[in-house]
């Protein structure tokens, strides 16, 4: 907006008045902040008063503005300047108020230390006790009860010492009943404690069998408790649609069970130890009992050789001592157990796989032992056993909770198929690794569409046999075909800045409809959101934050603060951003700092971005590239400019088809003996 042009012309005819007028300007707007703050300290003060108060009602009204007013950092850092965070852990303590009362309390009490003033190590047993109190009541306010867990959570999640006392408050059993309800608010805060309590288990007692926090009792405590049924029969599967916040909690809690299974995939098998030899014995006796002698009949070279023949037709690399199969990490101990689990629980299917490979001579069996040893890693990998789980990520597979033994189940399916896509692809010992590749791509593709069953799952490889694999590949590759012959190759290079032009309206256009971001705290998960948009004439960004996530767009009159493009210095991506440089090196950051972007105005001034996937990263950070007259850089501009440019090839090429097209051009004829010719359109 211009100056008024009575300050033009001041400045004009007093060269220093505006440098005078801009000073004016500055202090003007520090006068303003210190309104602001002096304003909210005034507030805070006042409802420190009246929090007090021995009338219920100006009590109940006081709780309830502050609930609403602790959202601001300002104020929570006023009101918490006045102790107000251990008055509102008094009133808990004391246990005299109820409902409303205790609800607003609570609620504003969550609201203060999400803002990471406070340290969470500050608060009494007396407090914790309290709050677990309201947990393991059977009758509870449901807002009482959601907060209360959502403190638990946050209690668990910022602090080990904490952690302690509160695994020594709460049991399992007295959080399932509430698994049992139909409010999935209450069911993922529930489901959230469940998994702060399995992620800060201490590192250190992992191998200790007989403590409480040991997350391998943890689990055997969760399978007697029947955790995994109750979730799949009232969340999984009830008539109400899952939302995102309970699809991650699923999701974490499905990663962080398959964890567990780490410490035996990261153990080597010990040769010497004849417990676990004893393992490799009863594979054998499973196996081959009808053809096994007694272990003390013949000689000792004899049993010798026939372990040694049993051995090989049971697929083992080392056929004379298997066991060393078995000291490569990953997968560890994780593969025998899978095995032996496979031969007593689907002892048909076993033995069939094993003596119809062994009794073949044509050097087409499929090795059980190597197979099952490298089918277990791979399955390692597809599930990522060992890694924390993401921040942002929603990818939960209902049918790893239909079984106590899900991943062993898991393994018994994927066997058989690789057993069954050997025999189709014909496949000898020197194809082994062309077909681990291929029942990768058959598990991976099975699981794309989210099986509800481990039969569905079953079904659905039963659909992706090795001729279907080789068809999909040939659908793929033909549409990214890329020619490469000289005249195609101009014509790409003639075609590519009309379809970058293409995406840049289009990442524009995208800018214009807007994006709702989750403002993402270091201390919890929150639903806190604030939308931002770009202006039609793409001059102006829009922003502002909402009180819950939009449906549809938001318009731009509803969104207070502006951003003038033209002010905008640069952009700024990933450990760059204000907001990342106090992030540090652990997995579940990396995520954030990919997702991360900030925009510079000003001099110092930032607005800090945090996306909510990788798409609409790629989508903000062209777009403002766009504007600022930069190149477009994402691996999505790429893709799309990869994706647009062979469709647009392929359409001017169609009459084309089958036709060979020359390396070079053809020479120009000469010309006509005479000009004397005319075409008639008519």
């Amino acid at each position: 907006m211009p100056p008024p042009a009575d300050i033009v012309k001041v400045a004009i005819e007093w060269p220093g008045a505006f440098p005078k007028l801009m000073e004016i300007d500055q202090v003007s707007n520090a006068d303003s902040t210190n309104f602001y703050i002096t304003e909210k300290a005034q507030m805070a003060q006042q409802l420190h008063e009246r929090i007090q108060s021995s009338s219920m009602d100006m009590k109940l009204d006081a709780l309830k503005d502050l609930a609403n007013s602790s959202r601001d950092i300002t104020f929570a850092q006023e009101f918490i300047n006045l102790d107000g965070i251990s008055l509102l852990t008094q009133m808990v303590e004391s246990g005299t108020d109820f409902g409303d009362l205790l609800s607003f309390t609570l609620t504003a009490f969550v609201e203060l230390m999400d803002h990471g003033i406070v340290s969470w190590d500050t608060f009494s047993v007396a407090f914790i006790k309290k709050i677990a109190s309201y947990v393991c009541k059977a009758a509870m306010d449901t807002a009482v009860l959601q907060r209360s867990l959502a403190i638990l959570e946050s209690m668990v999640l910022n602090s080990q010492d904490l952690y302690q006392k509160v695994a020594q408050e709460i049991t399992i059993g007295q959080l399932i009943p509430h698994l049992q309800g139909t409010d999935q608010d209450i069911q993922t805060y529930t489901i959230a404690v469940i998994n702060a309590l399995f992620l800060k288990a201490p590192e250190e007692k992992r191998q200790v069998q007989h403590t409480h926090t040991n997350p391998f009792e943890m689990a055997h405590i969760l399978a007697q408790k029947q955790l995994r049924s109750i979730i799949l029969s009232n969340v999984i599967r009830s008539n109400k649609p899952i939302n995102d916040e309970m699809a991650h909690q699923l999701y974490v809690l499905q990663v962080l069970t398959f964890n567990l299974l780490e410490d035996r995939m990261m153990t080597k098998m010990d040769p010497q130890d004849q417990a676990q030899r004893d393992i490799i014995f009863e594979l054998r006796r499973i196996a081959f009992d009808v053809e096994c002698d007694s272990n003390n009949s013949g000689s000792i070279e004899k049993r010798k050789s026939m372990y040694t023949r049993d051995y090989k037709k049971l697929g083992f690399i080392n056929h004379v001592n298997p066991a060393v199969d078995f000291t490569q990490i990953p997968p560890g101990m994780l593969a025998l157990d899978n095995m032996l689990y496979f031969a007593r629980h689907h002892q048909d299917a076993y033995i069939r796989i094993v003596l119809e490979n062994s009794s073949r001579e044509d050097k087409h069996e499929c090795p059980f032992g190597r197979s099952s040893i490298e089918l277990t890693k791979m399955l390692c990998e597809i599930l990522k056993v060992g890694e924390l789980p993401s921040e942002n990520c929603h990818d939960f597979h209902p049918m790893f909770f239909t079984h106590d033994r899900s991943f062993e189940e898991f393994f018994c399916i994927c066997i058989q198929l690789l057993n069954k896509t050997w025999k189709e692809m014909r496949a000898t010992s020197e194809d082994f690794n062309k077909v681990m590749q291929v029942v990768k791509e058959q598990i991976t593709r099975a699981l794309t569409i989210k099986p509800n069953s481990l039969d569905q799952f079953k079904s659905r490889l039963q659909n992706l046999s090795y001729t279907e694999i080789l068809k999909l590949r040939q659908s793929e590759r033909m549409n990214q075909e890329d020619f490469q012959s000289r005249p195609i190759l101009e014509l790409r290079e003639k075609i590519q800045p009309e379809i970058m032009e293409l995406i840049k309206q289009q990442r524009l256009n995208r800018l214009c409809e807007g994006t709702c971001f989750r403002k993402i705290s270091s201390r919890r998960r929150q639903d806190k959101f604030w939308y931002c948009r770009l202006s039609p004439n793409h001059k102006v960004l829009h922003y502002g934050d909402l009180e819950e996530s939009p449906q549809g767009e938001v318009p731009h009159d509803s969104l207070q603060d502006k951003l003038p493009v033209a002010d905008i210095k640069a952009v700024v991506t990933g450990k760059d951003c204000p907001h990342m440089k106090e992030k540090g090196a652990l997995k579940q950051n990396k995520e954030l700092l990919e997702l991360a972007f900030s925009v510079l105005y000003e001099s110092d001034e930032y607005l800090n971005f945090i996306a909510p996937d990788k798409h609409e990263y790629c989508v903000w950070t062209d777009g403002l590239n766009a504007l600022l007259g930069k190149e477009m850089t994402s691996e999505f501009t790429r893709s799309d400019m990869d994706t647009l440019l062979n469709m647009e090839m392929k359409l001017r090429l169609l009459d084309l088809e089958n036709i060979q097209i020359p390396e070079v051009p053809p020479p120009i004829p000469k010309e006509p003996s005479n000009y004397d010719f005319v075409y008639d359109c008519n």
